[in-house]
């Protein structure tokens, strides 16, 4: 079975809609009905009905989603695999939360080497809806992320937390922070519920991202308030580029390790994510 067969059908199982499906995988609209037709001649049955109201999936469609996910998953494995075959025992793809990378990616890939001398890896840096979605399409083995998205292919474990502080080089005490000289700070859905729960006052920041290199340059360039790692509050503080606020309660962002359900219990799997688990209980004790 054709593997193009199998992203099309899932892509259109996402987009519902024939001509959205020919945008994203570049492809023309009647190439996508000759891939849902060539699938559906192999099971003789329709996987979606097509009328004016629009594109929907039929009960056989429905039922083949989940196989069809499974297929695209070992397809990718496999193609990894040829494709290293002869320089490594297995290669894995791991995902890292943006933040994360900073401060823990060279220790934790020396590490991985260390365990693991006969794997090749590929490290990729993204956020967490990324890095799920890719998890689930089989393009990540592994990923470290801020939030679970719990699909039913996932398995998800907690394995720490990492601890994030106010800083300034404007004021230094939590009562004189001004919102209009506020860098708002929305690491993961978790963090800005608890930073809205603490901080109600700061929570209509003219200035917000997710990610701490852009709030430390946006500090720099403007000014102001912000929340960052305790590594890179510790950094500013020695610099004596910034101070942390008093009366500022740091915020802790909890960290999960994110895999196929079928590789949870691998041996080269809980290893890499108790190198990484270490690695966060040594910085946060």
């Amino acid at each position: 079975m054709q593997i193009a067969l199998i992203e099309t059908f899932l892509d259109l199982m996402e987009t519902r809609n024939f001509n959205r499906t020919a945008e994203r995988l570049n492809i023309t609209q009647s190439t996508v009905t000759h891939r849902i037709n060539a699938l559906e001649a192999l099971f003789a049955r329709k996987l979606f009905s097509r009328n004016k109201g629009g594109t929907q999936p039929t009960a056989a469609g429905l039922r083949f989603l989940d196989h069809a996910k499974a297929l695209q998953h070992q397809w990718h494995e496999a193609s990894r695999a040829v494709e290293t075959a002869g320089a490594y025992e297995r290669s894995m793809r791991l995902g890292l939360q943006h933040d994360l990378a900073a401060h823990y990616a060279g220790e934790w890939l020396a590490e991985v080497r260390r365990e693991l001398p006969g794997t090749s890896i590929y490290l990729e840096v993204d956020y967490s809806n990324q890095m799920n979605r890719d998890l689930g399409a089989g393009d990540l083995d592994l990923a470290i992320l801020f939030t679970p998205h719990y699909l039913p292919d996932l398995y998800y474990e907690r394995i720490g937390e990492v601890r994030y502080e106010m800083v300034s080089n404007k004021v230094s005490h939590i009562d004189e922070v001004k919102p209009e000289d506020y860098i708002q700070a929305v690491y993961s859905p978790a963090f800005d519920r608890l930073h809205r729960q603490a901080y109600p006052g700061l929570s209509t920041a003219p200035i917000a991202s997710g990610e701490t290199t852009a709030i430390l340059a946006l500090m720099q360039k403007l000014g102001g308030s912000a929340f960052v790692t305790v590594a890179d509050a510790a950094r500013l503080a020695e610099s004596g580029a910034a101070n942390r606020v008093e009366g500022a309660e740091p915020i802790a962002q909890p960290v999960y390790a994110a895999v196929n359900v079928r590789t949870r219990h691998a041996h080269q799997h809980r290893r890499i994510i108790a190198a990484l688990q270490a690695l966060l209980a040594a910085s946060n004790p």
